[in-house]
């Protein structure tokens, strides 16, 4: 529930101030990157479970993740396209499996699952193909279709069930 009310506050933010989105998300995409990169990159030398052969693919890996959040940073604006193809794909994964959540029963009732995926599949085709349409309408699109996402995500969430029991007989 935490995540989808968080989208939504991020979507309004979004809607309200697409500009100073744009320039922040950017920024802490790069940031997450450089952090994300040093991670691995020391993980490569400190792990324990490591053999040599999986420490220089996790380091190599840490200083190439170094150097996309440094590139980022550098051009944040140019950031926003990759993180846009990110967001689409994570979106239309995760529609796919609220469908599929709705075809089998596991969400109640059915149809939030079928609605949910249908919007969030529509969400990440959007997001795929928004980049073209320039960076504003990208953060004004893309923060309603993530206030979209959190509400439906919001209507998914499981649900607990009251059981009736028999009360026992006391005395």
């Amino acid at each position: 529930m935490a995540v989808a009310v968080i989208g939504l506050v991020l979507g309004v933010i979004g809607v309200l101030f697409p500009g100073a989105t744009l320039l922040t998300v950017a920024v802490l995409f790069g940031i997450y990157l450089i952090a994300s990169g040093m991670y691995r990159f020391m993980a490569a030398f400190v792990a324990n479970d490591l053999d040599s052969p999986m420490r220089w693919v996790t380091g190599v890996l840490g200083l190439l993740i170094v150097v996309a959040g440094i590139l980022c940073l550098a051009n944040p604006f140019n950031a926003l396209g990759a993180l846009a193809f990110v967001i689409g794909a994570g979106w239309i994964l995760e529609g796919l499996i609220d469908l599929i959540g709705g075809v089998r029963g596991t969400i109640h009732p059915r149809w939030f699952g079928w609605l949910s995926g249908i919007v969030a599949i529509a969400a990440g085709v959007a997001m795929f193909v928004l980049p073209a349409a320039g960076l504003f309408s990208l953060v004004a699109i893309g923060a309603i279709l993530m206030i979209a996402v959190s509400v439906t995500t919001l209507l998914t969430l499981p649900r607990r069930v009251k059981k009736n029991s028999a009360a026992a007989p006391t005395g």
